[in-house]
């Protein structure tokens, strides 16, 4: 499949789409000409601490699903370094005016949600006036941090209330 090649997999609501994301969450970018380089330079350093708080965390006495949602946000982490770090050398997906392709790699999404469209009503801040598409387009790695995060929030009680005390 293309860049921009979709099937559908549950009617017009759930599809699989290839699109690259040259940013982060969202096609959010750093407007600069290393906007890029230091988005993938804090996911690495990101990655060493977040391994560095597993480390530490797994030699106390936490819950396991504390471990097994920070080991999920590392592992979806790291899929976005991976992808960032070598994909504009391996697929050759750089942006055609980075400066080098290493680190300027552009992360594979593919799983599309077209949940809604339509027009905001003028009243509402920001996006009055307009019309809107909700739909998110993501990659495995997103739904791991999106799953360990969304874990950590759930069961935070229970994961922190040892410390607490």
């Amino acid at each position: 499949m293309g860049v921009g090649g979709e099937i559908k997999v549950f009617g017009n609501w759930f599809k699989l789409h290839y699109i690259l994301n040259e940013g982060m969450a969202f096609g959010l970018n750093f407007g600069s000409d290393f906007g890029k380089l230091s988005l993938t330079l804090f996911r690495l350093v990101a990655c060493v601490g977040i391994a560095f708080l597993l480390y530490r965390i797994s030699r106390k006495d936490y819950p396991k699903i504390l471990l097994w949602s920070i080991a999920a946000i590392l592992a979806g982490a790291l899929g976005n370094v991976i992808d960032s770090t070598f994909y504009g050398v391996l697929l050759d997906n750089a942006p055609y005016d980075a400066i080098t392709p290493w680190f300027h790699g552009q992360v594979i999404d593919m799983f599309y949600l077209d949940m809604w469209e339509g027009y905001v009503a003028e009243w509402i801040p920001f996006w009055g006036g307009r019309r809107i598409a909700l739909w998110p387009i993501f990659n495995l790695a997103d739904v791991s941090i999106f799953v360990g995060v969304f874990s950590i929030l759930i069961f935070q009680k229970r994961f922190f209330t040892k410390a607490a005390t």
